[in-house]
């Protein structure tokens, strides 16, 4: 049996995949027996539900005007005080107690809500439905972070504006940094501001586990008072909700964390590790996706792929291969154009083969190999960006295409012409003569008849796999030739291979 090829080292773990692959998506299986007992209970709840809440409303519009009459929400503003401060506090905390009774929400709260002067920011997590605003009520009204489009809607445009929200514009290119310098000097304000009350995951989850949490809570580097939300009951959408008896929501508040020097310097550190404390009292795990993930949901399925092709964990994906949204989407594109004809948005080696107009051969069952990082003979779109970004784009060096460039370029006159094209192709990869025309007429962009070295250079920096084919088909050649020199010595064979193949851990040589 021949010697098998050995890998420099195993797969990194980090890069494996999270402990929950979508948390973006609520799976609500309801049995026969709950939708009758729902709509027979809807039927009589839901008509006395919307006339308590309109009344309620009716109320508390006027009331939320009177406060916010001739405040400033821009510019050199000030937190409420006097009347108005009392008036949020206590008939708008009053008011929005009714609105959530008329929908049948009762409240359990536990631990203690500490005052802003030890605590200014309250960290809520995990955000999964609109019903969370809950927990401003019970925190007292605080301030939020809030789009400046939500000051503009009908009725609950006004009640936003009594919690003198931190307002971000989308339109402003400067709203970032605008709002964490705002958040920064409410926070920082000793009390003279009411606390600010931030949902750090930045979107909406399944509760399923805890994702990134955005930077903006942490950056001041003040206590952050950590809040946890739980919805024992399992029915949370709008209609189902107001078809129960009643709706049981938990609210706790655990003790403060006070940053470290160190945390205080690293803002992304202080939210992990105010996050590892939320998800161990939650019980569940925590994963690297972000608001940008959902993004990518969205583009796959714009991109008829499964939109659950677009999760990939951006946080880490970004972090440890330095890349931004723009490269990602970039790659989701020639993944799609490979995955549009299969189903399921995974890629098989045939349909691999099949876009890279090349048989399967070894070379390619071997690059594949590298793709297929959890050996279920499928690329998905994850495994495909780490695949391109650590084998494929070091391996497409100006060396290396040089390199290829010549061993094509037969009798080297920095041109390579259509026979000399063929002719390696078909001995070295075994490419049929119609895949070989076609790769030719890609390559040969100005349709001259011969590839120049520009062409070639400019065709791999869009298709950087065919430099890893390349490279990978050199490095079997030189196994191949070990074989033959040595044949039956085993032990030192796997040596030289590992030694010789030191780019297929390429991944794995990155810090966590």
């Amino acid at each position: 049996m021949p010697p098998q090829r050995v890998f420099a080292l195993p797969r990194q773990q980090s890069l494996l995949l999270p402990a929950v692959i979508n948390p973006f998506v609520q799976d609500t299986k309801l049995t026969t027996a709950t939708i009758i007992k729902c709509v027979l209970l809807g039927i009589f709840l839901v008509p006395i539900r919307a006339i308590l809440m309109s009344l309620v409303l009716m109320v508390t519009w006027p009331v939320a005007v009177i406060i916010t009459l001739n405040h400033p929400l821009k510019g050199a503003v000030e937190p409420m005080t006097g009347w108005r401060r009392f008036m949020c506090r206590r008939v708008m905390a009053a008011l929005g107690r009714a609105y959530y009774f008329s929908m049948g929400f009762r409240v359990v709260v536990k631990g203690k809500q500490v005052d802003s002067s030890e605590a200014p920011i309250l960290a809520v997590a995990p955000h999964s439905t609109f019903f969370d605003g809950i927990v401003c009520i019970v925190a007292g009204l605080p301030s939020t972070v809030s789009r400046v489009e939500n000051l503009e809607a009908p009725i609950f445009g006004r009640l936003v504006r009594c919690l003198q929200p931190v307002l971000v514009s989308r339109k402003d290119p400067d709203s970032r940094k605008n709002t964490i310098q705002e958040i920064e000097s409410r926070a920082k304000s000793g009390g003279h501001w009411p606390q600010v009350l931030i949902f750090p995951e930045g979107t909406c989850t399944n509760r399923s586990c805890l994702i990134t949490f955005k930077q903006g809570a942490f950056i001041p580097g003040v206590p952050v008072q950590p809040v946890i939300m739980r919805y024992p009951n399992k029915l949370t959408l709008l209609l189902l909700t107001l078809s129960q008896l009643y709706t049981t929501v938990e609210i706790e508040f655990l003790p403060t964390h006070n940053p470290t020097e160190e945390e205080k310097k690293s803002p992304h550190l202080y939210a992990n590790r105010v996050r590892e404390t939320m998800a161990q009292a939650l019980g569940v795990p925590v994963t690297d996706h972000t608001y940008e993930d959902c993004r990518l949901m969205i583009s796959a399925g714009e991109l008829t792929l499964p939109m659950e092709a677009g999760l990939v964990e951006f946080t880490k994906i970004s972090r440890k291969l330095n890349l931004k949204w723009d490269n990602v989407k970039k790659e989701l594109d020639g993944f799609a154009a490979m995955a549009s004809s299969c189903k399921g948005g995974r890629i098989t080696i045939e349909e691999f083969a099949t876009f890279l107009k090349l048989p399967v051969n070894p070379a390619l069952e071997e690059l594949f190999a590298l793709f297929d990082r959890n050996g279920d003979g499928t690329i998905d779109f994850r495994e495909y960006v780490i695949g391109v970004t650590i084998l494929c784009r070091p391996a497409n060096t100006e060396d290396v295409l040089r390199m290829a460039f010549q061993l094509f370029d037969t009798d080297e006159d920095e041109k390579i012409t259509r026979e000399e094209f063929t002719s390696l192709l078909r001995s070295a990869l075994c490419v049929s003569n119609l895949n070989m025309a076609k790769l030719f007429k890609e390559i040969d962009a100005d349709g001259s008849g011969f590839i120049t070295f520009t062409e070639f250079q400019s065709f791999a920096t869009v298709h950087p796999e065919y430099a890893k084919l390349f490279t990978t088909y050199l490095e079997l050649q030189r196994y191949q030739a070990i074989q033959e020199a040595s044949p039956g010595d085993l032990e030192l064979t796997g040596q030289t291979s590992s030694e010789e193949k030191p780019e297929d851990s390429t991944s794995d040589k990155k810090d966590d």
